[in-house]
């Protein structure tokens, strides 16, 4: 299966959270034995990571992803277009799955 496409608006100097279902075969995926992570980078074949969302799965059994990013870090980061993937994976990288992809829009803070 490929990633299916999701784009984000986030608003710089703001927290931003966001929780996904995973879903297989028309079923809730259970993600116990994984974990998950999604990194923000300006462009898709750039070396430099712009920021790293923290990502969890409280409850493994439900399917649920929880991809947050704290204010002191987009705060930090340059209005305009980013792109980010969302992976889960089990240990030493053994079962990789790009979940989603697509474009960021950081809206620039005015009141700072």
């Amino acid at each position: 299966m490929s990633a299916a496409r999701y784009d984000l608006v986030i608003d710089q100097g703001s927290d931003f959270a966001i929780e996904f279902t995973v879903n297989e075969g028309g079923s809730v995926k259970n993600l116990t034995g994984y974990s998950a992570r999604a990194q923000l980078r300006a462009t898709k074949s750039n070396a430099t990571v712009a920021a790293s969302f923290t990502c969890s799965i409280p409850t493994p059994a439900n399917g649920k992803i929880n991809m947050t990013l704290p204010n002191g870090t987009s705060k930090n980061l340059t209005a305009g277009r980013f792109y980010y993937d969302l992976e889960i994976y089990t240990a030493s990288d053994t079962l990789v799955n790009r979940l989603l992809h697509g474009e960021v829009t950081l809206t620039q803070e005015v009141t700072r």
